[in-house]
């Protein structure tokens, strides 16, 4: 029998997890939708969410931070003499070496050591200097040659390990035949650049240079294009490193190089490469430099990765930072993020990335008329839904009887349907459970052609008149103190809240949202959750009771229910040329005009429910006449309570003989 090849499990690693579960929006539509509630654009609220990131998760900023801090630390570790500290190395070895050998060698002549002696005792202070003084001093110490000689043999290793990384590692104890070979690579590539510059090369000629010369290049380029990025990076890093040396340190090695290999000709292939790479690749970063502060040395080929390093740093930074016209997170280069952070900064990234696509192309934000993004009406529900859910937890202590609900099985159908609940009375309503039933077997993969089966998710029930339809206002304040005292999302959470809860779970009934400042207007949810806070003068309540007052009379068969929120007393009213009049503190004309329009909402059968916010003596004292006179009453709750408190009073309005969160929460 074969063998059976053994198995070997490890870490994915072949891109995103496939089996991780998707982006959770719920946090992110949250947090965005407070921002947008507090004034943001929704585009900017996106930008703020990604820049913060998620509970678990790091955000934008996070990752620019790391980003930063690598690049100091890369400028406090390292200096760049480390080729010219290693060639004054081997040089002083090789002299140490030299001077041994003269004191041992009992056969030299006298003159001849003497003259020897003399050389060495004049070198030059530099160290390029020396070296090249010494290129034709005979050696008499094996040893003192052959550390020379490494001179020569590093400063061209450095000098390819600049343009082709790792190259100083490939040819270390490389022969005559070796040298030869990259040689005749400069060659075949500077001529391959030429025809390339003028227009005049083809793909074949590509691919015989890659066929012969491929293995000096472990990027695997897959076309010309390819091969040049690649080069003209590591060539830019390369002069951006010569630049941050000191003025020293580049003579001295300017002055070296001419002995890199002990043949000059290396040197000028080289300058023949940087020259073609600069013309077709003008746009990189070929000038500037840095100014490193550490300790550790770097050679040449080490100090071009730094520079590299530093270049995607900085390209990393500005995408990050998405500061620039159309940016968008799938910009990032997670590969380099990888590179420089490590994986867990790229998954982070990846997630952040995945998390914007879902948000745009999920429904949940999407452009208007004149292109702006806003929060979508799907957006709108989810967040609606989730703040109703707050306030029912917040709620659950008030839960009582479910009275109406079986008072209402013999009342006439109002047109609105509800789900099934064990206890319900009520008449089905065939036609939608019907329906339902179809869908779902559609769904489930079945053909309803061939007959469907009732389920008890299927069934819907009619809701009659016995429960109660009601005509709902809502007054929120917002004036500019409601936004200077923190309680201006607060106030449009609540709003969101309860338009949820009426439009999703009683859909018989009618809900007004009024906004009185300096003057009072009827808005639509998604226009009020975008509402910036105004910076206007006025409390205008008697504009936001007229606007009220006329909702009702539109409906005169519901019950109306008046909620109003503020935290101040009224300043303001309309004249009767409809001027919005303002006076503080509050005066009597507008105390009047108020209250006229406050007993009209009696007379339509209002009952006032006010909530009062923040702890002034005054509003206190005025709520309390105002609801007194109307039959109402004020209401104080904490501001992290104020969605419970009003919708919690919308459904005792509602249900009169009591309510259970069963009646109302999906």
């Amino acid at each position: 029998m074969p063998r059976r090849r053994a198995s070997r499990y490890g870490r994915y690693a072949g891109g995103p997890d496939p089996l991780a579960p998707p982006v959770d929006l719920s946090e992110a539509l949250e947090q965005i939708g407070n921002d947008v509630m507090a004034g943001y654009s929704p585009e900017r609220a996106l930008r703020e969410y990604l820049r913060r990131g998620m509970s678990d998760r790091e955000g934008l900023d996070d990752l620019a931070r790391r980003v930063n801090a690598r690049r100091r630390d890369l400028l406090s570790r390292y200096r760049m003499d480390g080729t010219l500290a290693e060639v004054k190395e081997l040089l002083d070895r090789a002299v140490t070496e030299e001077r041994k050998q003269l004191l041992r060698d009992a056969m030299m002549d006298d003159d001849d050591r003497a003259f020897r002696e003399l050389r060495l005792d004049n070198l030059p202070s530099s160290t390029a200097a020396a070296v090249t003084d010494l290129a034709d001093y005979d050696w008499a110490s094996t040893e003192a040659r052959r550390d020379y000689e490494k001179i020569k043999d590093l400063l061209g290793r450095e000098l390819l390990d600049q343009r082709f990384a790792g190259m100083k590692q490939a040819l270390q104890n490389a022969t005559d035949d070796d040298r030869a070979a990259i040689n005749a690579m400069l060659e075949d590539l500077n001529e391959l650049l030429d025809k390339h510059r003028r227009g005049e090369d083809t793909p074949e000629d590509f691919d015989d240079f890659m066929a012969e010369h491929g293995q000096y290049f472990p990027e695997n380029p897959r076309n010309v294009d390819e091969l040049i990025d690649a080069l003209a990076q590591r060539a830019a890093a390369a002069q951006r490193m010569m630049r941050s040396m000191t003025a020293e340190q580049r003579a001295e090695l300017m002055q070296l190089s001419a002995q890199a290999f002990g043949s000059p000709g290396l040197m000028a292939q080289l300058d023949r490469l940087d020259g073609n790479l600069q013309a077709l690749r003008p746009g990189e970063n070929w000038g500037g430099g840095e100014q490193f502060t550490g300790e550790e040395g770097m050679g040449l080929g080490e100090g071009t990765g730094v520079l590299q390093d530093l270049a995607e740093l900085d390209q990393l930074a500005d995408q990050l930072g998405q500061n620039y016209g159309g940016a968008r997170l799938d910009d990032l280069d997670l590969d380099a993020l990888a590179r420089q952070l490590g994986n867990d900064a790229a998954v982070n990234a990846r997630t952040l990335a995945e998390l914007e696509k879902a948000l745009r192309e999920g429904g949940l934000l999407q452009r208007d008329g004149s292109g702006d993004l806003r929060l979508s009406p799907q957006a709108m529900r989810r967040l609606g839904k989730a703040l109703l859910a707050d306030a029912a937890k917040q709620l659950a202590p008030r839960q009582g009887n479910r009275d109406t609900r079986l008072a209402g099985a013999a009342g006439e159908p109002t047109g609105a349907s509800r789900q099934w609940a064990f206890g319900d009375a009520e008449p089905w309503d065939v036609t939608r459970s019907l329906t339902n039933a179809i869908m779902r077997t559609a769904s489930e993969g079945g053909d309803p052609s061939q007959g469907v089966r009732l389920d008890i998710r299927d069934v819907e029930v009619t809701e009659t008149e016995a429960r109660t339809s009601s005509a709902v206002a809502l007054l929120v304040d917002t004036s500019y103190s409601m936004a200077i005292e923190g309680r201006w999302v607060p106030m449009k959470r609540t709003a969101l809240a309860l338009h949820h809860l009426v439009s999703t779970r009683f859909r018989g009934d009618r809900l007004q949202l009024i906004g009185f400042g300096r003057w009072a207007q009827s808005r639509e949810i998604a226009e009020l959750t975008a509402l910036p806070p105004m910076r206007e003068q006025g409390t205008n309540l008697h504009h936001g009771l007229l606007l009220a007052n006329r909702f009702f009379r539109q409906h005169p068969s519901m019950q109306p229910v008046l909620l109003v929120v503020t935290d101040g007393e009224p300043t303001a009213h309309l004249t009767g040329g409809g001027e919005a009049w303002f006076d503080w503190p509050t005066s009597p004309e507008t105390v009047a005009a108020t209250v006229v329009e406050l007993d009209k909402a009696s007379r339509l059968g209002a009952s006032p429910i006010f909530f009062r916010l923040g702890d002034d003596p005054g509003l206190e004292r005025f709520l309390a006449q105002l609801a007194k006179r109307a039959g109402g009453r004020v209401v104080a709750p904490d501001l992290g309570d104020l969605g419970s408190a009003v919708v919690g009073e919308y459904l005792t309005a509602r249900f009169r003989g009591g309510w259970d969160s069963g009646d109302w929460l999906e």
